[in-house]
């Protein structure tokens, strides 16, 4: 059975933050639903590039996703954590042990005051600790600590992707994916 994973957009995400990830999850086989949550499946990202999600986010029932993806940038990760809907869903999501994921300035601006990164390693983008009460992120381009998964910006979108792949569904197909596009770090 295929792997589901939620991809949330909000207006002002960094496009190479949700294209890359989506793009590599697809690769391996998951069924990928991007949601808006704006009043528009139509969401605006931060260099003006439109994507038109395939659901509202409201739209949307997490019984039925095994992982959350949340891309960063601005003001893409303000809006993300304004939304009760998306802090209430990625919580629920993480305390059923199912992947919560974020990149960029999302780990700091959403998943760290939603309280998720409590007691746990997790990586933002150099800066973007302000946003946030947690003031020991590290400085690695990617952060598996149980169910929880962070990037530390557009240049790690492979990486973070392949550690979900991983995570959801082994080294073997985390390789395969990577290999699929000659990723490789050196």
């Amino acid at each position: 059975m295929s792997k589901k994973v939620l991809v949330y957009l909000a207006a002002g995400f960094e496009e190479a933050e949700a294209v890359v990830p989506v793009d590599m999850f697809r690769r391996a086989g998951y069924d990928v639903t991007l949601a808006s949550v704006q009043d528009s499946r139509e969401v605006v990202s931060s260099h003006n590039v439109t994507i038109v999600a395939d659901k509202l986010a409201e739209e949307v029932s997490l019984e039925e996703f095994d992982a959350v993806f949340l891309p960063g940038g601005m003001p893409g990760s303000i809006n993300l954590s304004q939304s009760w809907l998306v802090n209430s869903k990625i919580i629920d999501m993480a305390s059923k042990g199912r992947i919560v994921s974020a990149i960029c300035a999302a780990p700091s601006v959403v998943l760290a005051n939603a309280g998720l990164l409590e007691g746990r390693r997790a990586t933002c983008y150099p800066g973007c600790e302000k946003y946030s009460k947690k003031d020991d992120f590290t400085s690695s381009g990617v952060e598996v600590d149980g169910n929880i998964i962070t990037g530390k910006s557009a240049g790690y979108a492979f990486d973070l992707a392949i550690a979900v792949i991983r995570s959801l569904s082994g080294d073997e197909e985390a390789g395969r994916t990577a290999s699929a596009v000659c990723f490789q770090r050196d």
